[in-house]
């Protein structure tokens, strides 16, 4: 015969989860101690101080001034004329040092400007092709000041008061304009 069983000898139907929570904290904290945090590097670009005094109003000749331009369809115009990204970095270092005299290009490296202007429609990618294209023009230009003068390539291994020297001959002076409304150039 079979025998029958109470109602209070049954097994319980609960899960004793006053312990999940203690596993549940310690595995957050397991987390938050071994995950490591990667920090995002950008473009690194050392802005002026802020000042409450207004700049002296600067008059820019325009020979002095390349002026790069890239639409929101990613197209370049320096100078007034269509140009690709390939080109860029060549026409940038003939115009800052102006080899043979040319009378629309900078009358020295001193007084040579690059002027950046995107449209808010411009991809990031073009915008990072652009900048690094113009930033490697200088350092190419730096690099052969090094090697003529000094017969070493311009690196951190460069004395310091070396590459103080080579960067007053030659500074990098890169004008970025706030960006137009999407299409509006």
């Amino acid at each position: 015969m079979l025998k029958k069983r109470s109602r209070n000898s049954r097994g319980s139907n609960e899960i004793n989860a006053s312990s999940m929570a203690d596993i549940a904290f310690l595995l957050l904290i397991f987390f938050l101690v071994t995950t490591q945090i990667v920090e995002d590097k950008g473009i690194l670009v050392k802005l002026p101080p802020w000042s409450e005094v207004p700049p002296d109003p600067l008059k820019l000749i325009p020979r002095n001034v390349f002026s790069v331009l890239v639409n929101a369809q990613n197209q370049l115009l320096v100078r007034g004329e269509p140009a690709n990204v390939d080109e860029l970095k060549d026409r940038a270092k003939e115009f800052i040092m102006n080899p043979t005299g040319r009378e629309d290009l900078s009358q020295s490296p001193t007084k040579a400007i690059i002027s950046l202007k995107n449209d808010r429609g411009t991809n990031y990618k073009t915008y990072l092709e652009v900048y690094n294209e113009l930033k490697a023009a200088y350092d190419e230009l730096w690099d052969e000041e090094s090697m003529r003068k000094y017969g070493v390539h311009y690196s951190d291994e460069l004395p310091l008061d070396y590459r103080k020297e080579i960067k007053g001959k030659i500074p990098m002076v890169l004008s970025e304009a706030e960006p137009t409304s999407y299409g509006e150039e």
